[in-house]
């Protein structure tokens, strides 16, 4: 099983999570050369998200109807596509449609793989399995952001978004070979209409879930995401920090980041998924607060560094809470509902970094994200029930479990 899953899920994640990192440093960067302001640079950044959005639920039901693999692959070449596009933007709506469209693909491959190892791990197993993906992932964003870096001060801007087309290549062929037809096509739901009907059922059912547990998540993930905006920005904007000091910075907390993912599953597994989960979030408050009062090189990186810390005692904490929760039945339009709530995250870190920023500087827009962090952390830590023993993946939810 761990060898299936490591051709099947693991090495797409890597080859994306490796490309995903060398643009780290690069997108904002390139969409300021286009004499975008802060605003506007955040909206580019927030497109990806917004196109995940705007296929989380959609990706659901395909899902269902067609099945792991077709959805896995057809994801992965969709993301692989508009990032070459990317390339060769001249504006910067253009920049903004292929992001949007990008991310519509990343829902389908979200989802789909998200599924896949739902039905393919064990409860007793989960926090280990996603952690392990998580930190897979990790991997590839520890050793992207110097290389993307590099590539961009080298070859130009541009380079590294073709780079990153040419491994999402790879990933799609792999995912192609590897994941299997397993029978996981959902019933037959009478068509569209029947479909969305289901989708509406499943959200009434566990709307409570959704809304206390989904809070929390859109805060965590909108924490994560808007590191990924201002450490880029506050170095060059605020320090004068040159393209491969950035991608040094961000790549050293990456490996921080990386090197937690075992524990982190351990801890989920053996003593519960929220001693994970609120110290994740409320050290990554603290880090971002500390990134407004960095003065140089060395304090950005130390901030950026506890960042990276909480992160990784974060790693597959989200993906483990889903596969928790997930009804059996409706699985696919489930996890759907419940990317949409954390990509929303996703999605409008960048945008209130950008509005927040352009209005009262960069250095307020980190101590909101640290606000944020630390709101996350409360919510995990009062609202949201423990889930490692849980019998059934829909086990109501009370206060303070």
């Amino acid at each position: 099983m761990r060898n299936h899953l490591l051709w099947s899920v693991y090495v797409p994640a890597l080859l994306l999570s490796f490309g995903t990192g060398m643009l780290v440093p690069v997108l904002p960067l390139y969409v300021r050369s286009f004499e975008a302001s802060y605003a506007l640079v955040g909206l580019v950044l927030a497109a990806h998200g917004i196109g995940t959005l705007v296929g989380d639920v959609p990706s659901g039901v395909i899902l269902g109807k067609f099945g792991h693999k077709w959805a896995m692959v057809v994801g992965v070449g969709t993301v692989g596509f508009f990032v070459l596009a990317m390339s060769w933007a001249r504006t910067v709506p253009e920049l903004f449609v292929y992001g949007l469209c990008a991310g519509v693909g990343s829902a389908l491959w979200n989802i789909s793989r998200h599924a896949y190892m739902t039905t393919h791990i064990p409860l007793k197993h989960r926090g280990r399995a996603t952690a392990t993906f998580g930190g897979i992932g990790r991997i590839g964003s520890f050793a992207g952001p110097a290389v993307g870096a590099s590539l961009g001060a080298v070859y130009g801007l541009r380079f590294p978004f073709v780079a990153f087309a040419v491994i999402a290549l790879a990933a799609m062929v792999t995912a192609g070979v590897f994941v299997e037809h397993t029978g996981e096509v959902a019933p037959h739901r009478g068509g569209l209409a029947g479909h969305g009907r289901h989708l509406v059922a499943v959200v009434r059912e566990h709307f409570r879930v959704l809304m206390t547990a989904g809070i929390g998540q859109l805060l965590a993930q909108m924490v994560r995401a808007g590191r990924q905006s201002i450490i880029p920005l506050y170095a060059a904007d605020v320090l004068g920090l040159g393209l491969p000091a950035i991608g040094w910075i961000v790549t050293i907390a990456a490996f921080v980041d990386m090197a937690l993912f075992y524990p982190a599953g351990v801890v989920m597994d053996r003593y519960g998924r929220k001693w994970a989960i609120v110290p994740s979030f409320f050290i990554q408050g603290i880090g971002m607060a500390l990134v407004a009062f960095a003065t140089g090189f060395g304090g950005l990186l130390a901030a950026t560094m506890v960042i990276g810390f909480g992160n990784g005692l974060g790693s597959g904490t989200m993906l483990t809470l889903g596969s928790d929760l997930a009804p059996k039945e409706s699985m696919g339009e489930f996890l759907g509902v419940w990317r949409l709530v954390g990509d929303s995250g996703n999605t409008g870190a960048p945008i209130v970094v950008g509005a927040v920023a352009d209005v009262l500087g960069l250095s307020l827009a980190t101590l909101v994200m640290a606000a944020v962090g630390l709101g996350a952390a409360g919510v995990f830590a009062w609202y949201v029930p423990e889930t490692r023993r849980l019998p059934v993946a829909t086990a109501p939810l009370r206060a303070g479990d």
